[in-house]
Order: C-alpha cells, then structure tokens, then sequence
C-alpha cells in the first residue's frame, strides 16, 4: 500500500492549489487518520482512493473565489471532516467551524485536527439547528453529502450573514428537486446563483457545486426544532 505521505504530495503537486511542504504534511495526517484510526467513520481506507474522495472532493471547492476570501465557514454535516478539515489547511486565514451532531464522529474529527495541527478549526458536537452562537457569524456555508437539497437550505440560512453563500456538494442533476430547493431558497432568504460542474478527480461523473447566495435576511422563525426541516420540508 502507498504511504498517505506519499499520496498527499502527489495530491499537493496535481491539483493546483499552492499548498506548501508544510500543508501537504498536514495532508498526510489526515489521510493517516483515515487509514490507521480504527474508529474513523468512513469505509474508505486506501490512502490514493481517500485521497480522491475525501480529499480531492472538499478541495475543489478552492476553485470558488468567495471560498477562498471568507474569514468564517462553517461546514454542517461535517461528518469524518470533510470537507471542512482539509479546506481548513488551504486556509489558514480562515475560521472553520464544524458542525456535527455525533459524538463518536466529533471525537474522530477532534483527534485528527490535533494530529494534523489544525489550528484555525473548531468541532461543535451538536445538532445546527441548537447552536445559537452560530447564526449569522458566516461568509461561507458548506455541506457535503448532509441531506436533501431544501433541508440544507434551511439548515445553512440562519447560520450566514447577509451577502454569504451556501456550497452544496451534490451529484446528478434533478431538476423536481432544484425547483423545490429554489422555492425553498426564496423562503429562506436565499437564491441560487449558480450549479458549476466539477471534476474533482479522474473517472467522476455528475459532480456539481450548488452556490446559494443570502440576499434577504432568514425571517426570525428559523431555525425551527431540530428534525423539522426533514420531517415537515417548507415546500413540497
């Protein structure tokens, strides 16, 4: 098996990015996490096949200049970490915060920040409907495989401030779908601007960034009580 090491200065080198030595050692830390940690939340294992999916995947976002110039992100669903923790080592005049409701996965994330020195991240172990500290603290959004389209919406517009945006991973185009989640938006103080489509490793296919931009302050109802956005969606 090549070594995480290895594999991460292959990945600082391809895509393009300008991470330092010292980065793409941070890199490293995090694919070892991945490998070696008995306990890491993900079925991937290989370090070139993580690298790709986990890796690759959260860092094509940097091709987004409103990613690049926040100062505050959040990353709900944050999940294994991603992909909050690697945009967290591209950048380090950024404050990631990442927010994730399990505590098995908030440990794995803690443990795998303090291993690959990420300082300008936090992990919030709750639910993002019940952290009020959040709301409106945030240039940047991102979810990444969290739910359907029109909960992340609800989930990520009380947490940005006027003028933010939401980043949406997402696959094959649906077009029932976009038109719930753009009535849904309206609602919420949001608008999409644009679906870019993205390649963020050889042999993807489908593979879109939704941007939603905050245009309108998110009325005051919101959030609502955790598990409403799924269980009673505001369009259907």
């Amino acid at each position: 098996m090549i070594s995480p090491r290895n594999v991460a200065f292959g990945l600082g080198s391809s895509v393009g990015h300008g991470l330092s030595e010292g980065q793409v050692d941070q890199l490293a830390a995090i694919l070892t996490a991945l490998t070696e940690d008995e306990l890491a939340p993900t079925t991937v294992r290989d370090p070139a096949r993580a690298a790709a999916v986990h890796l690759a995947d959260s860092l094509i976002a940097l091709e987004l200049e409103l990613v690049r110039a926040a100062a505050s992100i959040a990353d709900i669903g944050a999940g294994a970490g991603f992909p909050g923790l690697p945009l967290a080592v591209a950048l380090p005049h950024s404050q990631i915060n990442l927010i994730e409701s399990r505590a098995r996965k908030c440990e794995f994330i803690e443990r795998t920040r303090m291993a690959a020195q990420i300082e300008n991240a936090e992990v919030i172990c709750a639910r993002v409907e019940e952290w009020p500290e959040g709301i409106g603290a945030h240039d940047v959004v991102l979810a990444r495989a969290v739910a359907a389209q029109p909960v992340v919406l609800e989930y990520a517009a009380p947490l940005l401030r006027l003028g933010g945006a939401l980043v949406d991973w997402r696959g094959r185009r649906d077009s029932g779908e976009e038109r719930v989640a753009t009535e849904t938006a309206e609602l919420l103080g949001l608008r999409r601007d644009l679906i870019r489509r993205v390649e963020p490793y050889e042999g993807v296919r489908d593979h879109h960034l939704h941007i939603y931009m905050k245009v309108r302050e998110t009325p005051d109802r919101f959030p609502r009580r955790a598990g409403m956005a799924s269980k009673k969606p505001l369009v259907t």
